[in-house]
């Protein structure tokens, strides 16, 4: 079976409320899960983003099984029960043989012979729900569960406190959950958590403070597909990392690496949003929220740039070892930061709209559509071009731009680069990758470039009485003139690469 559901975390203040409001008039009773999380030494399940756990809930006993799909809101799921016993009982993976997850997890299984699945971590959860129906115009009648869950997940002697609202579709639509959260974000403070109970024992058992940062995985576009189906695709590639990696930061436990993540995600949306010219209202609020949350995590980021970037470059060439503030020629200490708290960000109710946005995308209906696969590549080609000679043109005067169009440049190069990964299905991943290798060199010199105009501008506030300051400025002047220097022969050097669509009507006029 599939679920469909949505975790929400609950602030501390707002626990007592939303249990009431889960509770309602009839005050629905509590119910103890008690659940044993099994998995190889070397996590073979967890790798592969499955859980296998035996739940004793109530008096009777129940094998689910689950495995994450990639858009954070739909899990593939099967419950066998187990009957009624005091005692846990064995663990049987056979008896999920038949299903989609079930026979991913025999094959896992059967490729490593000697894997031993044992207990590694558990949860005890008083849980509280009632369900209700969820009306949406010019949708059908829906009913969601909304269930309280306070407890916790334990480890050896780890622990973590568990407290959170979870909505689960009972029938109907998926819009009805998304809906549903729309409601109870607002009025109680909530943020969206995608990572699941399993997710977050795997890591308490392994010791390890927060997962990863997640990546972008390739997409894979087909030529049979319509321009709505490879949407569709493409949004669903963006959801799990974006929601993901926001999970994390909305948590508080959290590593630069996912503010970065998360920031090329929103770049990747914007630049998805533009390669298929979606223009309706929806999108463009989602493109509109994405850019203001783009450039509101960016604060954070400059700011870990300049430190690590051109600071020790400072001393150095100051002569100085020491950056204490009040020490005789120390350099300048770095510019004050008015950059938000990315906690908050993510928290916030704009930024839980644009994700609540993302995630009702990815379950509108495909359009019907009289397009063919050739089409698909065709349109694709022709926005692929546009943008290519906007770059071209812009590397071939780029020693004469002024700093704006150099920053506007790079911004481009980033969406050529992005919308070029969407589309290797499309056209041929090594033809695409042949193309991509120039013109991430390129990014990367117009980013080097652009790190050190941002530097430049951190410091321009300091004034012309403030000989550091000025020492500074003019440090940084110079780095700029070499890296712009630094950057021609990249920037030739794509000029005169080979364009990965063009390719196919090449061979078609060799071959004619």
């Amino acid at each position: 079976m599939t679920e469909i559901e949505l975790k929400l975390q609950i602030p501390a203040p707002q626990r007592a409320a939303v249990e009431a409001a889960v509770a309602g008039n009839r005050l629905a009773p509590r119910v103890r899960l008690q659940a044993a999380y099994h998995d190889t030494e070397d996590r073979l399940l967890a790798a592969n983003r499955l859980a296998l756990r035996l739940r004793r809930e109530g008096r009777q006993w129940v094998q689910t099984l689950k495995g994450a799909t990639d858009d954070g809101l739909v899990r593939n799921e099967h419950n066998v029960p187990r009957g009624a016993a005091t005692a846990m009982p064995a663990l049987d993976p056979n008896l999920h043989a038949g299903t989609p997850v079930g026979d991913r997890l025999l094959a896992l299984l059967a490729a490593q012979p000697g894997a031993v699945l044992r207990t590694l971590y558990g949860t005890d959860i008083q849980r509280r729900t009632r369900a209700t129906l969820v009306r949406t115009p010019g949708q059908p009648q829906a009913r969601v569960e909304l269930a309280f869950d306070t407890g916790r997940i334990e480890a050896d002697a780890a622990v973590i406190d568990i407290c959170e609202l979870e909505i689960e579709l009972l029938s109907g639509l998926p819009q009805a959950v998304i809906d549903t959260a729309r409601r109870w974000l607002p009025r109680h403070g909530l943020w969206i958590d995608t990572r699941s109970k399993a997710e977050r024992g795997d890591l308490l058992a392994r010791g390890e403070r927060v997962a990863p940062a997640r990546r972008a995985r390739p997409v894979r576009l087909a030529a049979s597909m319509s321009e709505a189906q490879a949407w569709r695709a493409v949004l669903h590639n963006l959801a799990d990392p974006m929601i993901g990696n926001a999970s994390q930061i909305a948590s508080g436990a959290f590593e630069p690496e996912h503010v970065h993540q998360l920031r090329v995600g929103l770049r990747r949306l914007r630049s998805a949003l533009a390669l298929f010219e979606r223009g309706d209202a929806a999108d463009r609020a989602m493109a509109d929220a994405a850019t203001a949350l783009f450039r509101e995590l960016g604060g954070a980021r400059d700011a870990a740039v300049v430190e690590s970037e051109f600071a020790a470059g400072l001393r150095t060439a100051m002569g100085l070892a020491s950056v204490d503030a009040g020490a005789t020629g120390a350099p300048p200490p770095m510019p004050r930061t008015d950059a938000a708290d990315p906690v908050e960000l993510l928290r916030c109710v704009a930024t839980q709209t644009l994700l609540l946005d993302l995630l009702a995308a990815t379950q509108r209906p495909i359009e019907l559509e009289g397009v063919d696969g050739e089409s698909l590549r065709e349109r694709m080609a022709a926005r692929l071009n546009r943008w290519h000679r906007q770059v071209v043109a812009g590397a071939e005067a780029y020693a004469d731009l002024d700093d704006a169009a150099r920053h506007r440049l790079r911004k481009r190069a980033k969406r050529l680069r992005y919308a070029s990964e969407f589309c290797a299905g499309l056209f041929g991943a090594r033809a695409v990758r042949r193309y991509l290798k120039p013109l991430a060199a390129m990014q990367e010199r117009l980013g080097e470039v652009s790190d050190v105009l941002m530097a430049m501008a951190w410091f321009a506030g300091r004034g012309d009485a403030d000989p550091q300051a000025m020492f500074a400025r003019g440090w940084l002047a110079a780095r700029r003139g070499a890296s712009i220097d630094a950057a021609g022969p990249t920037l030739q050097a794509f000029v005169k690469v080979e364009r990965f669509w063009t390719k196919r009507k090449r061979r078609k006029s060799e071959r004619g």
